[in-house]
């Protein structure tokens, strides 16, 4: 393969995908691509302004967000988080995993910052769903892809998680997902703010972020791209249009996937992260929070454990760390992380390398599909 484009062009010339943007910087070297629509209907053609909902990507920029409020002396990482949600204040687990939402036990100790920050509280997904406190998380709190208008708002879903028990005891394993949806909780209620309204003023209006938020305002709606999941023997169907789950603004916004954002918005966080916390001379955050976000946690155990999610990769604060060089992409020390929406966010403190793929259509499963694969073989050439 000889460019960015060569590398993408064959999952869209096929119908694989409708569309992508793809950016890869390395130091003087920035490649962006585009291909594609976005839509099915081919009638509008996919460009560099397009916008993207990026489901999981969301969850390190809400993890930045949480150790702005730990510099801001607001929170520590080893604070019981009970002070603001006392809802968690006396949380029960599972006896074990297996066994029913009422056969529990006390927690041992309390829930802390930390242990949301590293998905490690108790609550998330196992490799296993039909645990029966998993189908709380499922039934109760709307986890999995990103519904946003689906979702109650956060004194009701936090209400609701009180009445389910954790997993696992805090700081034992690690679980998927639920606990970024209550950082975002956590930094609301430290805050006297609103998720949308603290992550505009600290992150996105300082950064430039101006195409990124929880939904898409009726002057950029037609620069949203159309969403969809792949049915067998019936292509691709439509999951939401640019008028849907995105058009107004949710009553929970998503700290674990709800943001909508573009290749240029996300690559200025990016650069937020290559640059210690500061970008073009201004410091959102300190080069020892950075690197706190971007180191593995994880003991060898909790990284087996998760495996059907992280292929033996570590957990930082909010995204995934590479431990060793299993594949060609994988460079000890990358960080980011992949959203079910299809897209994929990493940065390589050593190398100084920035690497997004944007697309539209829903992943499978945990395993990251050929496309993104492919992109990131590429990536490695670069």
């Amino acid at each position: 393969m000889t460019n960015l484009h060569a590398a993408l062009e064959p999952h869209i010339g096929s119908g694989q995908i409708p569309g992508a943007v793809a950016l890869i910087a390395r130091g003087d070297h920035l490649e962006v691509t585009v291909a594609g629509s976005v839509d099915t209907e081919g009638g509008t053609p996919m460009a560099r302004e397009s916008i993207f909902r990026i489901a999981s990507l969301t969850k390190p920029v809400v993890a930045a967000a949480v150790m702005m409020l730990v510099e801001d002396g607001r929170i520590a990482l080893d604070d019981p988080v009970e002070r603001w949600l006392p809802e968690l204040a006396s949380p029960v687990v599972v006896r074990t995993p297996a066994s029913p939402v009422d056969d529990v036990v006390p927690a041992a100790r309390p829930i802390t910052v930390e242990d949301l920050l590293t998905s490690r509280a108790g609550y998330g997904f196992p490799d296993d769903f039909s645990l029966p406190a998993v189908g709380l998380l499922f039934g109760e709190l709307k986890q999995g892809p990103p519904q946003p208008q689906a979702v109650p708002a956060p004194d009701a879903w936090m209400a609701a998680l009180s009445r389910i028990p954790l997993l696992h005891q805090p700081g034992e394993f690690w679980l998927y997902n639920t606990c970024s949806d209550i950082q975002g909780v956590l930094i609301s209620r430290v805050s006297g703010s609103t998720l949308p309204d603290f992550l505009a003023e600290r992150v996105f209006e300082p950064l430039g972020m101006a195409d990124t938020g929880f939904d898409v305002p009726t002057g950029k709606r037609d620069r949203l791209t159309s969403c969809y999941r792949k049915r067998p023997a019936h292509g691709l169907e439509l999951v939401d249009a640019p008028d849907g789950q995105w058009s107004s603004p949710p009553a929970f916004p998503s700290g674990a996937g709800g943001l909508v954002s573009t290749v240029d918005d996300y690559h200025l966080f990016a650069r937020l992260l290559l640059g210690g916390g500061s970008l073009d001379g201004r410091r959102l955050l300190s080069s020892a929070a950075v690197r706190q976000m971007t180191t593995d946690h994880l003991t060898g155990a909790q990284r087996e454990a998760g495996r059907m999610f992280l292929e033996g990769q570590g957990w930082g604060f909010g995204g995934s760390v590479d431990i060793v060089a299993t594949d060609p992409w994988n460079v000890p020390g990358r960080y980011g992380w992949v959203g079910g929406t299809g897209t994929a966010a990493h940065v390589t403190p050593s190398t100084g390398t920035v690497a997004i793929l944007l697309t539209q259509l829903e992943m499978t499963g945990p395993t990251p599909p050929t496309v993104m694969r492919d992109f990131w073989k590429y990536q490695a050439t670069v």
